[in-house]
């Protein structure tokens, strides 16, 4: 005798909407990267120079990218200090000729400055990706005033560029998970609190950031416990420490690994993909949302009779 079978439950997540788009589980987002500097931990995605940097951007859009984010400081304690003057000096030229390049496209700004923001405000950009947890209090209303959309991250309460080392959330596994809930949750409702719509807000996990390789490892598992704050999920997945310590592998070996990682948040409700690797996430996390359903096949005639 066999059980009864019933629906796959699976997390349902909340839309999210910029520049008029709609992202959801039946269309979800990739965010293309475009580094402006010289020394981002992934050799590939180094755009110091302007004009690569829009080879970039058109390699991107020509592969399936939404949404592309731009940075101009690498993330990490390794590196040159830069200041904001120069941030956005790398950052502003960028978002000005894509924004005329690509009217409808969404532009994202990585920075957790608000002068760096304030400083882009007449490109037009659409996302302000904070990924270092509201460092600067004043970057929210920023984005607010700006009408873009923020994202909220989780860093344990680590400053910008700032490694973890001997990092601990407490004696049990899942105390991580809780303090990631907790946290996003609290910045969601100051980002709300700032003036920005709900639907414009995501939020981030930030693996790695603040995070051992086992407490990324398990905020992932708990993907649908983010979800079910009500926002959309963003994850940042792509050729992260976590993958590569997994798997012990540099950081241009790990896009396999990576987007095993993208698949499972995908199948647990994450809409909006951080991805180095365009072309592969784009049919990867198309292939998810086809697979949970959300999405139909773009051809489905395998089976069906044909009439001569």
């Amino acid at each position: 005798m066999t059980g009864s079978i019933g629906e796959v439950s699976l997390p349902k997540p909340a839309r999210l909407v910029l520049r008029g788009r709609v992202f959801d589980a039946g269309h979800p987002a990739v965010m293309a990267i475009v580094n402006r500097t010289d020394d981002s931990f992934f050799a590939g995605n180094r755009h110091r120079d302007l004009d690569s940097a829009m080879r970039a951007l058109d390699a991107a859009v020509a592969d399936g990218a939404d949404i592309v984010d731009v940075g101009g400081v690498r993330a990490g304690q390794e590196g040159a200090a830069v200041s904001a003057a120069e941030e956005a000096d790398r950052v502003v030229p960028f978002l000005e000729r894509a924004r005329a390049a690509y009217p409808d496209l969404v532009l994202s700004l990585d920075t957790w400055r608000a002068d760096v923001a304030r400083a882009a405000a007449a490109t037009g950009v659409d996302l302000v990706n904070d990924t270092w947890a509201g460092h600067d209090p004043e970057l929210v209303g920023v984005a607010a005033a700006l009408g873009a959309g923020v994202v909220v991250s989780h860093t344990g309460g680590l400053p910008p560029r700032t490694d973890p080392v001997d990092v601990s959330y407490g004696p049990d596994p899942l105390d991580v998970v809780r303090d990631v809930v907790a946290t996003l949750a609290h910045g969601a409702h100051a980002a709300r609190a700032a003036g920005v719509a709900p639907e414009r807000i995501l939020v981030d996990p930030t693996l790695d950031f603040g995070k051992t390789t086992a407490h990324s490892l398990q905020v992932l598992r708990h993907t649908a416990d983010v979800v079910a704050l009500g926002f959309p999920v963003l994850q940042a997945l792509s050729r992260k420490d976590f993958v590569g310590e997994s798997l012990d592998l540099p950081a241009d070996e790990r896009l396999e690994g990576s987007l095993a990682a993208t698949a499972v948040a995908g199948w647990l409700g994450a809409t909006v993909f951080r991805a180095h690797d365009v072309r592969a996430t784009r049919r990867l996390v198309d292939m998810v949302a086809t697979i949970r359903g959300d999405r139909a096949p773009r051809r489905a005639v395998r089976g069906v009779s044909r009439e001569h």
